[in-house]
C-alpha cells in the first residue's frame, strides 16, 4: 500500500462518481464548471470538472471495494487495511502540513490542520470534455456567417453544460437528502434532476426581479431629489447675486433685512 496506489484508484473512481470518500481522512468532490469566456470575452473555455476535499468523512464504500477486488480480499480486511494507511497519512499531512497524491495534486493542512487540496495543472476528470481545446475569437478568419455560427454552436453547448450543471446539482441535493424512514429525518418530495436540469433559468433569475425593480426605482428617486436640490441651490445663489431684492425676502425677516441693509 502506498499514495501513488490510493491516487490511481481515487482517479478511476472520480470519472464516474461525484464523491469518493477516504475512510478516516475525508472525501474528494468532483466540481462541474461549465463552459465560459475569458480574456475580456474573446476566449471560450470548455467545461472542465474540479478537484475539491472535505473534511466530511462518507462511507461509500467506493475505494474500500476495489482494493478489495484487486487484491482478491474481503471488504472488511481492505477497509482495516486502508484506514490503518490513511491514518498515517493524516498523521504526515499534521506535521509536515503536505501530501502529494501523483496525477491529482498536493493536500495540504493550514496551521489549525484544516485540509484542502491544491488540484494539478490540467487535471482532466471530466472524459465528455477530452479533446476540447479553449478557443480564440481574435484569431480566427472567419465571415460575419462562420462567426455566427461558431457563436451559435457555443450558445448551445453554454446551455447544455448549464443544464448538467444543474441536473449533477439537483443529483447532489437528492443524494444528501436523509431518508424519510431514517430517525429525526423530515419527508421531503424526492427531487427529479431532470426537470430540474430542464427548467428554465428565466424562473430562477425572475425570482428577484420585483425586489431588484424596488432597488432601482429607489435609486432613481434618489437621485432625482439630489439633482433637483442641487439645480435648486444653484438658482438661489444665482437669484441672490442678480436679483437681491426678490430673494432676501423669501430667505430673511424685516428685522434680519434691515440689519443686513444697514
Amino acid at each position: 500500500m502506498d499514495i501513488e496506489l490510493i491516487s490511481r484508484m481515487v482517479g478511476e473512481l472520480i470519472l464516474e462518481n461525484d464523491k469518493v470518500g477516504l475512510p478516516g481522512l475525508g472525501t474528494f468532490v468532483s466540481e462541474f464548471v461549465p463552459a465560459s469566456f475569458s480574456d475580456r470575452g474573446y476566449t471560450i473555455n470548455p467545461p472542465y470538472k474540479r478537484l475539491l476535499f472535505s473534511p466530511e468523512i462518507i462511507n461509500d464504500g467506493l475505494i474500500v471495494s476495489l482494493y478489495a477486488s484487486r487484491n482478491s480480499i474481503g471488504e472488511d480486511q481492505a477497509e482495516v487495511i486502508l484506514r490503518r494507511f490513511l491514518d498515517g497519512v493524516k498523521m504526515v499531512l499534521k506535521d509536515c502540513k503536505t501530501v502529494v497524491f501523483p496525477g491529482l495534486g498536493k493536500l495540504r493542512a493550514t496551521k489549525e490542520n484544516d485540509f484542502f487540496f491544491v488540484s494539478q495543472a490540467e487535471l482532466a476528470i471530466y472524459p465528455e470534455a477530452f479533446g476540447l481545446e479553449p478557443v480564440s475569437l481574435k484569431n480566427l478568419p472567419l465571415s460575419a456567417e462562420q462567426q455566427a455560427e461558431e457563436m451559435a454552436d457555443f450558445a448551445e453547448m453554454v446551455e447544455r453544460s448549464r443544464r448538467q450543471g444543474e441536473a449533477e446539482e439537483a443529483r447532489r441535493e437528492a443524494a444528501e437528502t436523509p431518508a424519510p424512514d431514517a430517525p429525526g429525518a423530515v419527508e421531503a418530495p424526492e427531487p427529479v434532476a431532470e426537470e430540474a436540469a430542464e427548467a428554465p433559468a428565466e424562473s430562477v433569475a425572475g425570482a428577484g426581479e420585483p425586489k431588484g425593480r424596488k432597488g432601482r426605482a429607489l435609486r432613481v428617486f434618489l437621485l432625482v431629489v439630489v439633482i433637483a436640490a442641487a439645480v435648486a441651490l444653484a438658482l438661489i445663489a444665482v437669484l441672490g447675486r442678480l436679483a437681491p431684492d426678490v430673494i432676501d425676502p423669501l430667505l430673511y425677516s424685516p428685522d434680519e433685512l434691515a440689519i443686513l441693509r444697514y
